[in-house]
C-alpha cells in the first residue's frame, strides 16, 4: 500500500528551505546577478533602438556588397543575376526619391521662411564676419658710415612686427572655427591675428590647408568665449537672379564692407591667380555680380534668409561686376571632419578617368557621350585603377564608363570630382556604370585620401 504523502509537512518544508535561501548570500548575488542582466540587456535593446537606422544601413550595405560582388564575380545563376540586378536598381530608385523627397522637404520649409530685409541679414551676419591680418617681424636696416673703407652701409638693426597680408573669414561654430580661403593664410613664417566686428583682436592659428580646394580653417586661440557664428545654407538650392549678400575685409582695410547683388551663373570653372603666383582651376564656383574686393577672399556670400551659400574667393580682372564664390555645399565635409578629426578627411575613389565628351566618344567609339571613363595614366606606375583602393575592391576595371553617381548623371556641369567632395569618407555610394556596353550597378565606400 502506497504511502500518503502529508501536504502540510511537505509544503512546510519547502517554506522553510525558501526562507533559508532568500536569508543566504547566494540569494543575494544572484539576485544582484540577475538585475544586472536585465539592466545589460535594457542598454542593448535601448542602444540598438536608438541606432536602429545605422545599423539597418550597415546590414544594407553589407547586403548590396555581397549581391554586387556576386555580379561582379559573376558566381551566381543567370536567374539569381538577373534577380541580384532588379533588387540592387530597386535600391538606388529608392535611395534617389528618398533624396528628392528630402531636397523637396528642404525646400518647401525654406519657403515657410520669411525673407529678411538686408539691414536684418548684415545687423545679424556682422558679428561672426572677421577680418584676418598676417604679420611676421621684419628686419630693419641704418645707414651707416664704415670708419674703415670710409663708405656707407647698411646695416641691420632689429626687427619690427608689420602687416605682410589681409583677408576676410567667418566663424561658423561658438568655440571659434573660421572658415577662409587657403591663398589667404597659407604664408610661412607669420602670425595671425583675428579682428572682430567690435574691434577686438584674438589670436588664431591655422587647423587645416586643403591642398586641393582654396579653403582653409581656423581656430580663434581664446576658446573660452562663446562667438556669435553663421549657418550654413543649401547651395543646391539656389536659382540664378537670387539676391545674394558680399561682407568682408575691402581691400584689407574697410572691414565688413558690404556689397549687395544677385546670382549671375552657377558651376561656372574659372582660373584664378593667387598673390604667390599659384594658378588653379576652380569648378562649380557661383558668378555674382555683388562686389568682391581684394581682402573680400574668404567672406561669406549670404542668401536673404541670412545663411551662408558660398565663400568668396575671387574677382575677374578688369571687371566691373563678375565675382566668384565657392559653393558652400562643396566645403560642408571639411568643416565636418575638422571638428571630428582636427584634420581635412578627403573621401577617395582611387580610378584615373578622363571627362567624357562626345569628340571623345566619337573618337574612341563610346556608347555614350557623357561620364567618366577608367584610363591609366602616361605612365608604367599609373594604373588605372588604384591598388588597393575602394574602387579596385568594388570592382571597378580598366575601361568601365561610370555614369551616375547615387542617380546624378556625370556631365560637365555635373562633374565627377564634385559629387564625390559633397560626400564624407566612409559613405556608401551607388555607381552605374558601363562594362563592354552592358550597365552594371556597385556599391562603393568612400575611403580617406592620403
Amino acid at each position: 500500500m502506497d504511502k500518503e504523502i502529508d501536504i502540510g509537512k511537505f509544503v512546510q518544508k519547502i517554506n522553510q528551505k525558501l526562507k533559508y535561501f532568500f536569508k543566504s548570500k547566494n540569494f543575494k548575488y544572484i539576485f544582484i546577478s540577475i538585475l544586472s542582466s536585465l539592466a545589460t540587456i535594457l542598454v542593448i535593446f535601448s542602444v540598438i533602438i536608438y541606432n536602429k537606422n545605422i545599423i539597418l544601413d550597415k546590414i544594407f550595405q553589407l547586403r548590396n556588397q555581397q549581391i554586387s560582388e556576386m555580379i561582379n564575380n559573376e558566381i551566381a545563376s543567370d536567374t539569381t543575376l538577373i534577380e541580384a540586378e532588379k533588387l540592387l536598381e530597386n535600391n538606388l530608385n529608392e535611395k534617389i526619391l528618398n533624396e528628392e523627397k528630402l531636397k523637396q522637404e528642404a525646400l518647401e520649409n525654406a519657403k515657410k521662411v520669411t525673407p529678411k530685409s538686408i539691414v536684418d541679414i548684415v545687423r545679424k551676419a556682422n558679428p561672426a564676419v572677421v577680418s584676418i591680418s598676417l604679420y611676421r617681424n621684419i628686419p630693419k636696416y641704418e645707414l651707416v658710415l664704415n670708419k674703415n673703407t670710409k663708405k656707407i652701409e647698411q646695416k641691420e638693426n632689429g626687427s619690427e612686427r608689420q602687416n605682410v597680408g589681409s583677408g576676410s573669414g567667418f566663424v561658423v561654430s561658438a568655440d571659434g572655427m573660421i572658415v577662409t580661403n587657403r591663398h589667404v593664410v597659407d604664408v610661412k613664417n607669420v602670425e595671425y591675428e583675428i579682428v572682430l566686428n567690435n574691434g577686438g583682436t584674438q589670436s588664431a592659428e591655422v587647423l587645416a590647408i586643403d591642398p586641393i580646394y582654396d579653403v582653409a580653417i581656423m581656430k580663434i586661440s581664446n576658446s573660452n568665449k562663446k562667438y556669435e557664428y553663421l549657418e550654413l545654407g543649401d547651395s543646391d538650392t539656389l536659382n540664378v537672379g537670387e539676391s545674394v549678400i558680399a561682407i568682408g575685409n575691402a581691400l584689407g582695410e574697410f572691414k565688413n564692407s558690404v556689397s549687395v547683388g544677385i546670382v549671375s551663373g552657377l558651376s561656372r570653372s574659372v582660373t584664378a591667380n593667387g598673390r604667390s603666383g599659384l594658378v588653379e582651376r576652380l569648378e562649380k564656383v557661383i558668378q555674382t555680380d555683388a562686389a568682391i574686393n581684394p581682402g573680400n577672399s574668404g567672406g561669406p556670400l549670404i542668401d536673404t534668409y541670412g545663411k551662408v551659400i558660398g565663400v568668396n574667393v575671387a574677382t575677374a580682372t578688369g571687371s566691373q561686376s563678375v565675382s566668384f564664390a565657392l559653393p558652400v555645399n562643396s566645403i560642408k565635409s571639411i568643416i565636418n571632419s575638422v571638428k571630428k578629426t582636427g584634420k581635412i578627411s578627403r573621401p577617395y575613389v582611387g580610378v584615373r578617368y578622363v571627362v567624357i565628351s562626345e569628340e571623345l566618344k566619337v573618337d574612341r567609339d563610346l556608347p555614350v557621350g557623357y561620364g567618366i571613363l577608367v584610363v591609366k595614366g602616361s605612365g608604367k606606375d599609373d594604373p588605372a585603377v588604384i591598388p588597393g583602393s575602394p574602387a579596385e575592391r568594388s570592382g571597378i576595371l580598366e575601361g568601365d564608363i561610370i555614369t551616375t553617381i547615387d542617380g546624378k548623371t556625370i556631365t560637365r556641369d555635373e562633374d565627377f570630382a564634385y559629387i564625390i567632395r559633397t560626400k564624407k569618407v566612409g559613405d556608401t555610394i551607388i555607381i552605374k556604370l558601363l562594362r563592354n556596353k552592358v550597365e552594371k550597378i556597385i556599391y562603393l565606400v568612400l575611403g580617406e585620401a592620403k
